[in-house]
């Protein structure tokens, strides 16, 4: 398999396998008119199997949203073929408007123009609640 090496860009490297599409479709990165790669279960040494995803276009990423998938990843920041930046992710203390809460009583179901807002609750096990309800995402 050959993938291209960008030249400006993002790669967000060291994903847990199996992971990657989700963090795809969480990123929205299917709305970039841009090249995208989603490279499943690669080799790796250290997690045995890994995803990638590399972006080649400058935009911000919501590096939140990353570390609600997997604190475990990388941001690779790549502009004119080089490694510029490269940055570890950990799990934000709140998360808005990337999920929604599932509880249909919760008040974020009713009133439309409210957003979903969850809070770390258990960082060990990665569990986040919603907010107003403390409906487990």
């Amino acid at each position: 398999m050959n993938i291209d090496s960008i030249r400006d860009g993002v790669v967000i490297d060291h994903i847990k396998a199996g992971e990657g599409m989700r963090l795809y479709e969480l990123l929205k990165l299917d709305t970039l008119d841009a090249s995208v790669a989603i490279i499943k279960n690669v080799a790796s040494r250290k997690m045995g199997k890994k995803d990638i995803i590399k972006i080649d276009a400058k935009i911000p990423i919501d590096l939140d949203v990353i570390g609600y998938v997997d604190p475990g990843a990388t941001v690779n920041i790549i502009r004119d073929g080089e490694l510029r930046e490269k940055r570890s992710i950990e799990m934000p203390a709140l998360l808005k408007g990337v999920i929604k809460c599932k509880n249909p009583r919760c008040i974020t179901s009713t009133e439309q123009e409210l957003e979903h807002i969850f809070k770390l609750t258990d960082r060990e096990n990665k569990v986040y609640r919603c907010i107003y309800c403390e409906t487990k995402a």
